[in-house]
């Protein structure tokens, strides 16, 4: 009785091991795709992905003060003429906005980025 016992069991596992092996084989074919989607992106804005923690306080002072109740919860820096100009991804009472600032705190319409 022990033997058929652990015999369920092994063969149970042997299965359920193998479904899930399946599940977890992916599509070379598509990986090159969603690769080459994201090298385009990066190189077409030249942005670099930032920790939102991580931004100088100027910046945070600035959505504090100037975007009441807004969150930052993307960001992402590229350097232009010596200076680094930061892209936001802010969420304001639900809705979604982009923005760009400089380290100092200083917004940047669109046209001047």
């Amino acid at each position: 009785m022990k033997k058929l016992g652990l015999t369920l069991m092994a063969a149970a596992g042997m299965f359920l091991f193998t479904q899930n092996a399946q599940a977890q084989v992916e599509d070379p074919e598509e990986m090159e795709q969603i690769e080459g989607v994201e090298e385009v992106q990066e190189t077409k804005d030249d942005y670099k992905e930032v920790d939102v923690l991580a931004l100088p306080q100027a910046i945070k002072d600035a959505v504090m003060t100037d975007m009441n109740g807004a969150v930052a919860e993307e960001a992402w820096v590229k350097e232009k003429d010596g200076k680094k100009v930061y892209k936001l991804s802010l969420n304001v009472d639900g809705e979604k906005k982009k923005a760009y600032i400089d380290s100092e705190g200083n917004w940047i319409e669109k046209e001047d980025k």
